[in-house]
């Protein structure tokens, strides 16, 4: 039989509140969504589903006394984790939270409020930094009644700006004469930190320029690129020899 005190690393006299702390650090570190090893993370659901429930513990701690020597120990755990497994299916909440393109980007951590029979909870979440619309995560034991938390994340669109993958992409406005002899052009991050853009002379309009490095961050992948789209502004006033020199050009072609 297995020790399921052992596997959660707890005592034999360890409270509810013991045995519930154990097991969201190991669920935690464990589960396959972070990276865990999913066999383990079994075990220690395991564990947690028999010693959280005062009688299947009270039965695990002494099986002679509540069972019949014809009855097999290892079938009424099944019974149990069958019976579990429903019950943890059925506690746990999953909700909608839409974020702005900022908050998926820059991630951190956020309060939110649930609301429960009893009233209403707050709860603090990590958000992955470069989480993308659409995303599920599954947060353990955040759930009201300890249950898990499974958030599905949906990200506001933003006037300026859009995301390709971990690529974020903008459009800038450049001065006609910038384009044609070269310059530097300055615009605003995400973020609304200043960057600046250099324009190669004779670039023109409509093109992309990749300022690498400069896009979302996400655990685990290379960071993604800026993409700024050129567009070109006309001046509202062309001096008349430049007119004349931009027709015989024209003529001459």
């Amino acid at each position: 039989m297995k020790n399921y005190y052992q596997i959660l690393g707890v005592d034999r006299k360890a409270t509810d509140a013991d045995i519930k702390r154990a097991y969201r650090k190991l669920a935690g570190k464990h589960h396959p969504d972070r990276g865990g090893n999913a066999d383990e993370f079994k075990e220690v659901q395991e564990a947690y589903d028999i010693l959280s429930d005062q009688s299947a513990r009270a039965q695990y701690d002494n099986p002679q006394g509540f069972f019949s020597q014809r009855q097999n120990f290892d079938d009424i755990m099944n019974q149990y984790f069958t019976q579990f497994d429903i019950r943890s299916q059925m506690r746990n909440t999953r909700v909608e939270m839409w974020i702005s393109l900022e908050e998926s980007a820059r991630g951190g951590r956020k309060v939110i409020g649930l609301g429960t029979h009893t009233g209403h909870q707050s709860i603090e979440i990590d958000i992955p930094q470069g989480i993308q619309d659409n995303e599920a995560i599954r947060y353990q034991g955040l759930a009201p009644g300890g249950g898990d938390l499974v958030i599905g994340f949906r990200v506001h669109g933003h006037p300026s700006w859009q995301r390709d993958g971990l690529d974020l992409i903008t459009i800038v406005d450049v001065d006609f004469w910038k384009l044609l002899s070269g310059g530097e052009v300055e615009f605003q991050n995400l973020f609304g930190q200043s960057l600046k853009l250099k324009i190669p002379p004779q670039t023109k309009p409509g093109r992309t320029m990749r300022l690498g490095g400069q896009g979302m961050i996400r655990q685990g992948h290379n960071t993604g690129d800026l993409l700024v789209k050129i567009n070109a502004v006309l001046p509202d006033q062309i001096p008349e020899e430049i007119n004349e020199v931009i027709i015989k050009y024209q003529l001459n072609k």
